[in-house]
């Protein structure tokens, strides 16, 4: 972007004539706009009102009101896969994300790095003279790069963004997130007990960024990428957001669907003849088996309400209320970001733009969840314990997710959810509002469109030229095309021609008004990927795929088929993968060092994610903490990983060596030691954990034992869960426990510091050599020291 220096260099620069353009910052032309792209996650077509959803939606209605609607607008069905596209304009294989980036498979086709070739939105227009922000998700850099070990290449901040505050994975407690502002992780203002709500505070924050430019450069335009957690599991919201819907859902989810496809129709959202397909549509576990006979996905079933019990009843209709309550409260933080734009004068010349990443999410099973990394674990949910906790959905206790006739209400008039290339996984809302340029005003539009087509939309209203080169990297093509043309002409045909789908096993392919997709379930393991049955839709006229013509038309079936290889072979998109959720998780990925027997970690150090942590699931382990102890009364946490929904600490109370393994948050298996600490410098405090099994495979069990040295003083036998503690988020520390505690049982007040002594380190060892062993070689070592 730097222009060539025009100036008289001479000896004496008093006979030399400066030139400051290659050395100004870029400025945007006069009067450029600002941008708020506004991504939602894992809102489905049919949440707000503003598409005929049950769930009040004031300030994104009022977006709505001001522009335009799209009724026919889709994403790649996953969160990582579709912010890839709308970003960079290119398909989501293309981008290297054929899964979310904790699913990476090491193919060209789903690195979870997208490459520099395929740049961004941020860094096209911060290179324009746009400052460019980003609060909340971003989930767009592989495991290996979430730590502070890493290269920041594939932070916001190494892709065009100035400042960043939020979240690097999938998902985040709300109430305790794992939070990075710019470069670096921080602790959370406030605790839940203070009024803490991290999408209130990633309101605080856009708001913070645009004020901190506005009040040097006030017409300098910005670019902010507004992305709340909300709607994603956990569904977290405060009380009184939750109880403004207490028993609005309690007609049950089918009724909701009919309520709601009503609403669409009159609404003209949906064409006047469409029709609900069933709540089961594309087979349960007691009519279809894979092709190996492995089950149908026990979690992709949707129990008929009419079969519910009163206590299911009031359970399910209890976990609606949660994420109405949820979406409401994130609207509501719209509404805060909105109104300090309309009071700071800057809305009227401001591009709004919502979204939402995919269809409404299917991960909470038939009977929802209080913990959805029971679903990472392979863990069932279990319909009584979840019970047990409905009045803790939506606290700081649970990390819920509604059942999955909420995800088919909340997509209604589609098929299935996030995850699958039916429409319920990806035809979603798109509102896009600049009223003072684009004119309109609660229109509807519905032209076939995909997230790839935002970025060229956004750089076709800026009047922005994309560059052939982006940091020394000559850029690839667009696949998306301008939504602009269809502002101003409601007839217009589709600019976009072809869309191609493809993920987690699911495919999908809509040429000119028809879709060909498939029925094969995702996470099933099935393989086979020849065999699958596709089915074929006119969408144009069936917009809920309830007409398969395959049988009528066999030969346009083969067309789209045949046309779905050959798309998917120019987007990169194989190899496919259906492994299950565990599979895919405990696939073994990058390391920043070569994995290792012995792991060190020290106190007054940043917590160490998951993913590059000392991996002790399913092996024998032991955890040796040097501490000096001059005298009784030390306590606290001495190591910690994980949080209440899963993971293991080490800690002292009452004068005793406790552990506790919180085995995916429904079992506190605690060992205590049966004496005293003992005081000195240099004592060694452990906890081994010897395996002797597997039950069932995956989840092992045996021996834990506790030791003050080489005595033992604890033992009891405890399993240990098969996958992440987390998705994201919840790292290892030492001397604390940050975030949500892996158990209540610490003495003191968070983050639970060990005082009374001094942890000079605390080794984790996976070598499987017996305890003492280890111990002899640790005590030679302190003697060398």
């Amino acid at each position: 972007m730097s222009e060539p220096f025009k100036g008289t260099i001479n000896v004496d620069i008093r006979d030399s004539v400066p030139d400051w353009s290659p050395f100004e910052p870029p400025k945007a032309p006069d009067g450029a706009p600002n941008v708020v792209y506004i991504v939602l996650d894992d809102v489905g077509f049919s949440a707000m009102n503003c598409y005929g959803g049950p769930v009040d939606t004031p300030n994104i209605d009022r977006i709505a009101a001001n522009g335009v609607r799209f009724t026919q607008w889709h994403t790649t069905a996953l969160c990582s896969p579709t912010r890839s596209c709308l970003l960079t304009g290119r398909n989501h294989t293309r981008n290297s994300m054929a899964c979310i980036t904790e699913a990476a498979a090491g193919f060209p086709n789903g690195s979870g790095t997208i490459p520099p070739e395929n740049g961004m939105v941020s860094e096209i227009l911060g290179e324009r003279g746009w400052n460019t922000y980003i609060v909340g998700k971003w989930h767009l850099c592989p495991t290996d790069e979430m730590n502070l070990a890493s290269t920041r290449r594939n932070w916001p901040t190494g892709r065009g963004f100035e400042r960043f505050y939020g979240f690097l994975g999938a998902e985040t407690n709300q109430w305790y997130p794992d939070l990075v502002y710019d470069n670096h992780p921080v602790d959370p203002p406030r605790s839940p007990e203070e009024g803490y709500h991290l999408t209130e505070d990633l309101t605080d924050k856009a708001v913070e960024f645009i004020r901190d430019a506005k009040a040097i450069a006030p017409d300098k335009p910005f670019f902010l990428y507004y992305a709340p957690g909300a709607a994603h599991a956990p569904h977290h919201a405060p009380r009184e957001w939750i109880e403004r819907y207490a028993g609005r859902f309690d007609q049950g989810y089918e009724a909701a669907r009919e309520q709601t496809l009503a609403r669409q129709k009159e609404m003209g959202i949906v064409p006047a003849d469409t029709e609900l397909p069933p709540v089961n549509p594309i087979g349960t576990a007691g009519d279809r088996t894979g092709p190996d006979g492995k089950p149908f996905p026990a979690v992709d079933y949707t129990k008929p309400w009419d079969s519910l019990s009163a206590d299911e009843r009031r359970l399910f209709s209890r976990m609606a209320e949660v994420y109405a309550g949820f979406l409401s409260h994130a609207d509501h933080q719209i509404g805060r970001l909105l109104d300090y734009l309309e009071e700071s004068g800057q809305l009227d010349n401001t591009l709004v733009i919502v979204v939402s990443d995919n269809g409404a999410s299917g991960e909470g099973g038939p009977d929802g969840s209080v913990n959805e990394n029971l679903l990472f674990n392979g863990v069932p949910d279990d319909l009584q314990r979840n019970l047990a906790m409905i009045d803790e959905l939506g606290g700081p206790k649970t990390y819920n997710h509604y059942c999955t006739g909420w995800a088919m209400a909340f997509n209604t008039p589609f098929k299935m959810w996030k995850r699958y290339e039916l429409n319920g996984g990806t035809s979603d809302p798109c509102i896009i509002a600049w009223p003072s340029v684009l004119g309109h005003g609660g229109e509807i539009r519905h032209q076939y469109h995909h997230a790839v087509d935002l970025v060229p939309t956004i750089l076709d209203l800026l009047n922005v030229t994309p560059p052939d080169e982006i940091k020394g990297y000559t850029q690839s093509r667009f696949d998306g095309v301008s939504m602009r043309y269809c502002f101003d002409d409601p007839s217009a045909p589709s600019a976009r021609k072809t869309q191609f789908y493809s993920m987690l096993g699911s495919r999908g392919i809509w040429h000119e008004g028809w879709k060909a997709v498939t029925t094969h379930p995702t996470i099933s393991g099935w393989s086979h990927f020849n065999d699958d049955t596709w089915e074929l839709y006119h969408i144009d006229t069936d917009r809920s795929e309830t007409h398969n013509l395959a049988a009528e038309q066999p030969d346009k079936l083969r067309e789209m088929v045949n046309l779905w290889f050959a798309e998917a072979g120019a987007n990169g998109a194989f190899p496919l993968d259906d492994r299950t959720a565990l599979e895919v998780l405990n696939t073994p990925r990058p390391q920043l060092t070569s994995p290792r027997d012995r792991y060190v970690y020290y106190p007054d150090a940043a917590d160490v994610p998951e993913a590059q942590a000392a991996n002790i699931h399913n092996r024998s382990y032991s955890i040796g903490a040097q501490v000096d102890i001059l005298a009784p009364g030390a306590e606290g946490v001495i190591f910690a990983h994980g949080a209440r929904f899963g993971g293991h600490a080490l800690y002292v109370k009452d004068n005793r060596l406790h552990y506790v393994y919180n085995f995916v948050g429904i079992d506190e298996q605690r060992v205590v030691a049966t004496e005293d600490l003992p005081t000195g410098e240099n004592l060694i405090l452990s906890a081994s954990f010897d395996k002797d099994g597997e039950d069932p495979p995956g989840v092992s069990t045996g021996m834990l034992s506790l030791y003050h040295g080489d005595r033992k003083v604890g033992e009891g036998r405890i399993r240990n869960q098969p996958g992440y503690f987390e998705l994201a988020g919840e790292g290892l520390c030492v001397g604390r426990d940050g975030g949500d505690a892996v158990t209540d049982d610490y003495p003191g007040e968070r983050p639970y510091r060990f005082t009374g002594g001094t942890i000079r380190r605390v080794a984790i060892d996976v070598s499987g050599q017996p305890y003492l062993d280890l111990e002899r070689q640790a005590a030679a070592m302190l003697a060398r020291e």
